[in-house]
Order: structure tokens, then sequence, then C-alpha cells
């Protein structure tokens, strides 16, 4: 691995990074917008502007983006002439933020959520997936999760980081659409017991947040939000790589760039938004790897 280079900077908060049609994509939760850039952050544009705070991104089947709008507990879709309509309305399933989305090869959308006022240092609790078919039906899509946050697709399952569970879970999908049992798929130690957020992430090894697309070898870049640092990560739990961050936070990351070898990570001092909101001293790092995407 090589250094780590700055390709976005003063920015508020960032997540969600996806590498899509030869761009970084990402959002920034506190100025509303969701960028695009090239490889080395030229080129930055605003794709679209979401006033109700934007988070998870995807493509349909279509090529049309689909954001999470998190304080509203909307999914917002990009239709071709630029405007953004209501895709699907999850505020009846969850009265917490919206977190981060992956859509599958048929369209289907699963969608974590916070399940508990984070930002308030409300007392903990689990919730669960939540799934919007292709025709629009919001249903709940697996059992309580300990705070959901990033997906990705490997082998016919869906990989889902549990932050405050220590762990990586996965899902088989089933032709329905349908989520099997939750099965390990990374275990850095056990869940956090603690009611009060901050005394769980004390507790915690490992603090999954956003992770990668799968590399050519079934590894998964891990953002882990208490350690400073990316770790690739094995199926079975192997940790067999490490990119610190240094002083600042890793809350996302992403496996892009022209020949998949580039790892992109959404780096921030700390995640509260008190902390975030007027601030702009989020970035957006990169470093080679060896593996590529796959």
């Amino acid at each position: 691995m090589t250094e780590l280079s700055t390709v976005l900077s003063d920015m508020s908060f960032l997540e969600g990074p996806r590498w899509h049609d030869g761009r970084i994509w990402l959002s920034d939760f506190y100025t509303h917008r969701v960028l695009s850039a090239r490889a080395d952050g030229s080129g930055l544009r605003t794709e679209a502007e979401v006033p109700q705070q934007p988070s998870g991104l995807g493509w349909l089947p279509d090529g049309r983006l689909v954001v999470v709008s998190m304080r509203d507990r909307r999914i917002l879709r990009r239709e071709s002439d630029g405007t953004l309509v209501t895709h699907a309305d999850l505020s009846g399933h969850t009265e917490h933020l919206l977190n981060d989305m992956i859509v599958d090869d048929g369209g289907g959308l699963w969608v974590g959520t916070f399940g508990f006022d984070l930002m308030n240092g409300a007392p903990r609790a689990a919730a669960p997936l939540l799934r919007v078919a292709p025709d629009g039906t919001v249903s709940v899509a697996s059992e309580p999760l300990h705070f959901a946050n990033g997906p990705a697709l490997t082998g016919g399952d869906l990989v889902v980081a549990e932050t405050f569970g220590n762990r990586l879970s996965a899902f088989a999908i089933g032709a329905d659409g349908t989520l099997g049992p939750r099965r390990d798929w990374a275990l850095f130690g056990p869940p956090s017991a603690a009611d009060d957020p901050s005394d769980a992430i004390a507790e915690l090894t490992v603090a999954p947040d956003g992770i990668s697309v799968p590399d050519a070898e079934g590894a998964i870049w891990v953002a882990d939000a208490i350690g400073n640092r990316a770790i690739r990560v094995r199926p079975g739990g192997l940790v067999d790589g490490e990119v610190s961050t240094g002083q600042v936070g890793t809350y996302a990351c992403a496996l892009g760039g022209d020949d998949g070898r580039t790892l992109f990570l959404c780096t921030a001092p700390g995640f509260a938004e008190h902390e975030r909101r007027d601030t702009r001293l989020a970035q957006l790092l990169a470093v080679r790897v060896a593996v590529p995407a796959a």
C-alpha cells in the first residue's frame, strides 16, 4: 500500500461512498448534497440536494439514482430530468433516522435504520432492516440488529455491518426477496450489553460502519468507527490488512478507481452532529490496495 492522498476536503460529514460510472459518489450530511467526482477529486459536481439529509446511495436496474433521505424517512429517486421524487416512504415502519442502503440486481432496496436517537444519547435499541420491493412495497426484512450500517452483496448473500454488534452479519437472499436466518460473517467480539451508546462504544473491539464491495478474493474493507482505520476482513473474520487514518475517524469506505484498486475513506474528527454540522473538516482520502474490487 502507498500513502494516503486527499481527494476531497472542506466537507461536513461524508457517508455512503460508491464507485459508479467512473466516479466516486457520496453524501455530505450537513450540506445536504449528493456529490460525485473523478477518482482524483477533480470535476466535483452536485448530483442532488436532499434537504432532509442524504445517506445511502444506489442505482436501480434502469440506471436511476436512489438516495436515502434520513430525517423524513423516505427513499428519493432522481428522474431523467434531474428532479427528485419519492420512491418509497418508510416513515410508517420506523420513528428513527434511516441509515445506509444497497440496491440488489432485481431493484430491491435494503435499508438500515438507527433504531434510537443516537445523537442525543438515548438508550440503545435494536432495529430490523427494511426492504423496499421493486413495486415500492415496504416490509420488515430481518430480526432486530445492533445498528445496521454498511451493506454489501456477495455470492447471493446480503452482508450488513452491525456497529454495536461487533460483527458483520450475513443473510441468504431468497428468490422471493426474503432473507434467511442471520449468521456471523465476521465476529470481532461479543455485542455490547450497555444501553448507553457511549458505554456501548467503549465495549466494542471493532465498530463496523460503512463497508466496501467485496474484493476479488472475497474480502471486504470495513471502516472501524472507533479505530481511526479501515480493516480488510475475510469471510469468517480474519483481519489481514489495515489502513490507519491517524488522528481522524474513518466512517465509510469504498473500492473503486479505474482498476478497482483505490480504497476511498470518508474521514472526520468525530461523528457527533453538534460538532460536524457547522464545521467543514471532513475529507475523502484514498489509498492504493493490492487486491481490486471483484
